[in-house]
């Protein structure tokens, strides 16, 4: 059993909200490699999937403008349903701001397209509504580096906390001994943590010649 202290993230206050990570929001990014943040999104729903935090996925407009939410996202949270929205301000849709709600976790962590619009007007909005809400930097971009460096520090002047999602697994995970959730934390860490990932290979490698 996990002894979560108040000042650090506990998965089962949680919930996690996955805007906008479609191909049209993707095309319009600049200042961030694309695949890097397909990556760490990948590896965030992951996250949320071992930890079973909740998730609720929203797209714009993806039948007509924007395209289907990313595939990953789908695959790893195959229950999804996401809930398409013409509104810029995810939270102005009651159907997203209710999903949310019926949780009842009133720590929001956020990740989409583009940071400057789709991430800080919900962002914000929740806020208001009272909800701690926590904005996973490497799993957003915006249409330019400047405009996504000018949204976080908008939100954090607001009292947004920025998280990446390698942190906030790490968070979660705790204790190395904690077997409930090694194994699969590990593989997630193989599979989207880049150097970290080869790290583990490296480990696994030497551990027979440093036994022997």
């Amino acid at each position: 059993m996990r002894n979560y202290q108040k000042v650090l993230l506990d998965p089962g206050e949680c919930v996690m909200l996955i805007v906008d990570h479609q191909p049209q929001m993707y095309f319009g990014v600049e200042g961030m490699a694309r695949s890097t943040v397909m990556n760490a999104v990948k590896g965030l729903v992951k996250t949320a999937s071992v930890f079973r935090v909740p998730v609720i996925v929203t797209t714009v407009t993806a039948n007509s403008f924007a395209g289907p939410a990313y595939k990953e996202i789908l695959t790893t949270l195959p229950d999804a349903r996401p809930i398409d929205r013409t509104t810029l301000n995810a939270w102005e849709d009651v159907r997203v701001k209710r999903a949310v709600a019926d949780t009842s976790k009133k720590k929001l962590i956020i990740a989409g397209l583009w940071t400057e619009v789709c991430v800080t007007f919900p962002a914000l909005s929740a806020m208001q509504d009272n909800y701690e809400v926590y904005v996973v930097v490497d799993a957003c971009a915006g249409a330019s580096d400047d405009a996504h460096k000018a949204a976080l520090r908008r939100m954090i002047q607001r009292g947004v906390v920025p998280i990446t999602w390698q942190s906030l697994m790490l968070e979660f995970q705790r204790d190395w001994a904690d077997k409930s959730t090694y194994a699969q934390v590990n593989a997630i860490i193989n599979e989207c943590g880049g150097v970290y990932g080869l790290g583990i290979d490296y480990a696994k490698f030497m551990k027979p010649a440093t036994s022997a």
